[in-house]
């Protein structure tokens, strides 16, 4: 279609009779044009389709490029397949529609009690009230509080709300978050390339929705999509924004586990300082912005405590003296929906607290997932830096409950990212690799062992029964290995001078564009786009 557009502007075509409307005409040439047609100048292009004549629209036997095109495909034109060529960003709302609505009605039909939503509900009437927070226990299973005081004060408006009417929006404000989540981690890999952004987010929301992370997020009314969501707000701004930083430092405040990106950003700030001073620049230029933002994290975290103690200093002085060291107050550790290295552990040893041994393999974990993610970043390889950090804190928080994962959507993205910037074998392993991924999180598999709650039949697993409960830590493991080969490659090629000039990755300074990730010939990322 292209060629043929090109050609009609071709000077071996110009002619009055052809109207300058950027379409080719097709017909059977007459003897003169074939004969003039077999005089082309030096280095003109004998068509392969057809030959084209100056003819004008409307006469006997012209058909136009499109037409013919249309009349090529063997399929057929179809009003579905019409509208996502035309209309894409219509044809994947309307797609994400379909999907909520099944997913919505999919959740009522299984009855969802939205549990962690009510108990939300009772700390925030607790705190309203000026009770004891963390003495409070909620719904039927006597559920305790155990997040800071400043989740409390953030609950207190549901307590406003009638419990349907909080359902509904809960569920419908999750949905929005998942969408928000979508366009974030494709905004993070610097995708789509060419279909808009909008159809890209709404079509891979209809998909995603179906993941369990998001299911279970959704069935308990849970809140990990806003947190995901305000860390990669983060993740992807300026880095030289006053106030980049500050969504890491709220998510921080609500949920302890994302402070893990505070602390992987100061690793990288304190790194490129190291390199600035070795370089010769002084104390001064030091000074970077990944040093910013994570000191406009912890700001940001340190507020909310700050805010929490002035609200509710009694419960405050316990969470921080007590609350916050007591793992077990978050339920059994060896449970199946417990997907950290901890729940694994007990597991795998059949007892309720793997102890030193959970201490060893957590710390050398969190070692070498922020030694990755730190090394990712100053590499410019940022959404593999955010996948690598998001990895490792649900790995060796203590508690990662299965809906935790939620992560799993900018993890999909970005192993799907990889395989579009290849072709060939590569390509085709990376797409493998994305569809085990995408089959292991859409399979509901860790559900399929004996899970009765408070009848520990975890800890008497067989060996498949571990594999299957345990799929969820093994994907992050090799994810954080899959970034660990992938980062040697590219330390190879750019040490062999393939990857550029040699010089350290600097904090960005310009917005996030499509061209961010893997479309510079001349970056280090780009020389394995094809192994």
């Amino acid at each position: 279609m292209q060629a043929l557009y090109q050609l009609s502007y071709s000077p071996l075509f110009r002619s009055a009779a052809v109207p300058r409307c950027g379409i080719a005409y097709i017909t059977r040439p007459s003897r003169a044009f074939a004969k003039s047609f077999s005089r082309r100048p030096r280095g003109a292009t004998r068509g392969t389709v057809g030959d084209l004549c100056p003819i004008r629209p409307g006469e006997s036997n012209a058909v136009t490029a499109l037409e013919l095109e249309q009349s090529a495909d063997p399929r057929g034109a179809t009003p579905l397949r019409d509208l996502v060529r035309r209309h894409p960003t219509l044809a994947a709302a309307l797609a994400c529609a379909f999907s909520f609505t099944a997913f919505w009605i999919a959740q009522r039909l299984a009855h969802v009690t939205m549990i962690d939503l009510m108990v939300y509900r009772a700390e925030g009437w607790t705190a309203r009230n000026g009770e004891d927070l963390y003495d409070m226990v909620a719904t039927s299973a006597h559920l305790p509080n155990t997040y800071p005081p400043f989740a409390a004060l953030l609950f207190t408006p549901l307590t406003l709300l009638g419990v349907p009417a909080m359902r509904t929006l809960a569920t419908a404000g999750n949905l929005l978050l998942l969408v928000s989540v979508v366009h974030l981690s494709l905004r993070l890999v610097g995708r789509p390339l060419r279909l808009p952004r909008p159809a890209a987010t709404l079509a891979l929301s209809a998909l995603l929705v179906w993941c369990e992370p998001v299911w279970t997020t959704l069935r308990y009314g849970q809140i990990n999509l806003l947190l995901a969501a305000l860390v990669l707000w983060d993740l992807t701004r300026k880095d030289t924004h006053r106030w980049a930083g500050i969504g890491i430092g709220i998510a921080a405040g609500i949920k302890l586990t994302p402070a893990l990106f505070a602390v992987f950003l100061a690793l990288a700030g304190l790194v490129s300082a190291g390199r600035r001073v070795r370089a010769g620049a002084g104390a001064r230029a030091a000074w970077n912005p990944w040093l910013w933002q994570a000191a406009v994290a912890i700001a940001a975290f340190l507020g909310t405590a700050l805010l929490g103690a002035l609200a509710l200093p009694r419960d405050s002085h316990r969470f921080w003296t007590e609350i916050v060291f007591a793992a077990d107050r978050v339920g059994e550790v060896e449970i199946t929906a417990n997907q950290s290295l901890r729940g694994a552990l007990g597991r795998l040893l059949h007892t309720h607290d793997p102890g030193a041994a959970w201490i060893v393999v957590a710390g050398l974990t969190a070692a070498a997932g922020l030694a990755l993610a730190t090394w990712s970043l100053l590499r410019g390889e940022r959404a593999w830096a955010a996948v690598a950090c998001a990895a490792t804190a649900l790995l060796v928080s203590p508690v990662s409950w299965s809906h935790h994962w939620v992560w799993i959507v900018p993890m999909l993205i970005l192993l799907g990212s990889e395989a579009l910037r290849r072709t060939g074998a590569a390509a085709r392993r990376w797409w493998a690799t994305t569809a085990a991924t995408g089959v292991l999180f859409c399979s509901f598999a860790l559900w399929w062992v004996p899970h009765r709650w408070g009848h520990h039949e975890e800890l008497h697993q067989n060996g498949i029964q571990m594999l299957l409960s345990g799929g969820y830590q093994l994907a992050g493991l090799a994810l954080l290995a899959l970034a660990s080969a992938r980062l040697r490659r590219l330390t190879k090629r750019h040490r062999r001078g393939v990857g550029g000039s040699g010089k350290p990755s600097l904090p960005r300074t310009e917005a996030v564009s499509p061209h961010d990730t893997g479309t510079n010939p001349d970056s280090p990322a780009q020389a394995v786009a094809n192994e």
